[in-house]
């Protein structure tokens, strides 16, 4: 009899596994050389309007919308929209195009994100300023504190591709002009980032403005941040 039920709870269990992984987008997308569906993304926050159609995601910002927590400014920001799918894949990349060209107050924004809670996220975007420069960079937030690494480009740019790479719990964000030739922006690890993630899109005009961003050639590859081939790890 033990050795029924232990039969049993191991099918059970095995079964249970199996359908936890058919649930898993990416896992399902890297295994079946599946396509993204833009259906199994979800909002963590509405913005002010959005329409998602074929493979494309316009969203419309709302004044005063914002990702930031304390460092520096010592205020908290945390109502960004963010549209994201989630997973336990721990090896993938995920790549976006994003289209701004509405964009035209100080701090209007729109790129990749990873958000997992407010005091822990990661974002990739391009920051407008002012009529000559922007500032594109990224923010990661670890344990309720974020740090902002920048590089002024002009202000004349007006689409670029991003691509988010996972490996465990680190992260590697780049960015490109092109989708073809890419240039890492950050490499970072985040401390919450274990197991099941959220990651997708977001924009936000932290100040008195609003714009539309565009969202296009969104896709799922195997990791394409390759594991480092220099200095071998300390011994433990």
């Amino acid at each position: 009899m033990k050795k029924i039920i232990l039969t049993l709870l191991a099918a059970a269990s095995m079964t249970a596994c199996k359908d936890n992984a058919s649930t898993d987008v990416v896992a399902k997308i890297l295994n079946e050389k599946a396509s993204l569906n833009l259906a199994d993304f979800e909002w963590t926050r509405q913005p002010e309007s959005s329409v998602i159609k074929g493979d494309t995601i316009e969203i419309v910002t709302k004044a005063k919308t914002d990702l930031w927590q304390r460092t520096y400014y010592h205020f908290r920001n945390d109502n960004a929209p963010v549209l994201q799918i989630s997973t336990r894949e721990k090896f993938f990349s995920f790549v976006v195009k994003t289209n701004f060209k509405e964009s035209h107050h100080r701090f209007d924004q729109c790129g990749v994100v990873m958000y997992l809670d407010s005091d822990n996220w990661l974002k990739g975007s391009i920051e407008y300023e002012n009529e000559q420069f922007q500032h594109l960079g990224s923010v990661a937030t670890n344990n309720g504190y974020s740090d902002w690494a920048t590089t002024a480009i002009p202000a004349d740019v007006k689409e670029m591709w991003y691509r988010l790479s996972r490996r465990d719990d680190d992260f590697c964000i780049e960015c490109s002009a092109n989708g073809n030739d890419w240039s890492q922006m950050r490499v970072c690890h985040m401390y919450e980032a274990k197991d099941e993630i959220r990651f997708g899109i977001y924009a936000c005009s932290p100040e008195e403005s609003s714009f539309k961003a565009v969202f296009t050639d969104m896709k799922i590859t195997e990791c394409m941040w390759k594991a480092h081939d220099g200095q071998q790890p300390d011994e433990e």
